[in-house]
């Protein structure tokens, strides 16, 4: 596989992701595309002193869409910005994957924008990990789309099922759809008619599954809408943090805190290494026309190297056919809007291929 990757994303870019992408090449086959400002990257691969593995290659892509930026704009403007050629490589062919740890929003509306929505797909989704004690759970959507319809909930629940299955290895995924009660009645009326949708599809659909379901891993791959999507997953983020925080600080306390902290290390270490939500790799932009992996924008070099992982693997096993594949199978199911959609940010995360932007 070819893997892009953009080398000014992200909060500690260039230098971590070169170094995370030319690990990742010394280790695997695939080729690594870093794209960005050359000189800059460059200077960090020889000050990691690592040399340079004959299968990375260079784009120039100097130009960085930030934080603040509103993400279609600038990518209108800034036609040399790292993620738009990087997602450029992807639409020509010159690439097989693209991983970003840049802006959220200017990496889908780069996808969205350059790459165009697979046919029968309107609402494309950003799918995140929920990383519990027996394994990640897929939420999707997590802010792609701040308000869906049911046909747009049954197509998160098709993509993240093919996800789950192909790339995270999980034999016909549970599905699971978010809601305030088990019942069949219960929620608004989107929940109830997305609900009878999806029990009518091939789908190992386990119906209804409530906030406190995704702790005990009721289903692999639940799906809401955008704006829930994004508050369960910022706070997923922000409690697993602050119980780790917590624990850290009350076990230093004390004058036997050195031995019981000694005593309790394989514990504490196999309970990190059991939540470790970098080895997941980041968020596939699912429904566009290639694959596109955002990752965190805190990532350090392990966590881009397994986004290029997972980036590879979701190329690998043709994701993004595989979700055209089923819409032309299930024409009921599909769209043919062609309305704009507008990427929306995630952080702390309309037009067809070649279209302008």
């Amino acid at each position: 596989m070819r893997i892009a990757v953009d080398a000014m994303g992200g909060d500690y870019a260039p230098r971590e992701v070169v170094r995370g992408a030319i690990n990742y090449a010394a280790s695997h086959a695939d080729e690594v595309i870093l794209v960005g400002d050359l000189p800059r990257i460059e200077a960090e691969i020889a000050e990691y002193g690592h040399g340079h593995p004959a299968s990375v290659s260079f784009v120039d892509g100097p130009e960085v869409i930030g934080m603040e930026e509103h993400p279609a704009p600038a990518l209108r403007a800034k036609r040399r910005a790292s993620i738009r050629v990087a997602t450029d490589l992807v639409r020509d062919s010159r690439a097989d994957a693209v991983v970003s740890a840049g802006s959220t929003g200017a990496t889908m509306a780069a996808a969205i924008f350059r790459l165009g929505r697979i046919d029968g797909i309107d609402r494309p989704a950003l799918g995140a990990h929920l990383v519990t004690a027996t394994g990640p759970i897929m939420l999707l959507d997590v802010g792609a789309n701040v308000d869906s319809d049911a046909t747009n909930l049954v197509h998160f629940a098709v993509m993240g099922s093919i996800y789950a299955e192909q790339v995270l290895k999980v034999p016909r995924p549970r599905i699971g759809l978010l809601n305030i009660g088990e019942e069949v009645e219960k929620g608004d009326a989107l929940a109830r008619e997305a609900y009878r949708r999806l029990s009518e599809l091939d789908l190992n659909f386990v119906g209804n599954v409530e906030g406190n379901d995704l702790i005990g891993h009721a289903a692999d791959v639940v799906v809401c809408d955008g704006f829930v999507g994004n508050v369960v997953i910022k706070f997923f983020e922000g409690l697993t943090s602050y119980i780790f925080r917590s624990l850290r600080t009350d076990l230093q306390q004390g004058p036997v805190a050195p031995v019981a902290l000694l005593a309790l290390k394989p514990g504490f270490d196999r309970m990190k290494h059991r939540f470790d939500y970098e080895r997941y790799g980041g968020a596939p932009l699912l429904g566009v026309r290639g694959v596109s992996i955002v990752t965190h924008g805190r990532a350090r070099s392990r966590m881009i190297e397994h986004a290029m992982r997972v980036a590879s693997e979701a190329a690998a096993a043709h994701v993004p056919q595989m979700i055209a594949d089923w819409t032309r199978r299930h024409p009921a199911f599909a769209r043919r809007d062609t309305g704009e959609l507008v990427a929306g940010g995630t952080e702390p995360l309309i037009a067809g291929p070649g279209a302008e932007a």
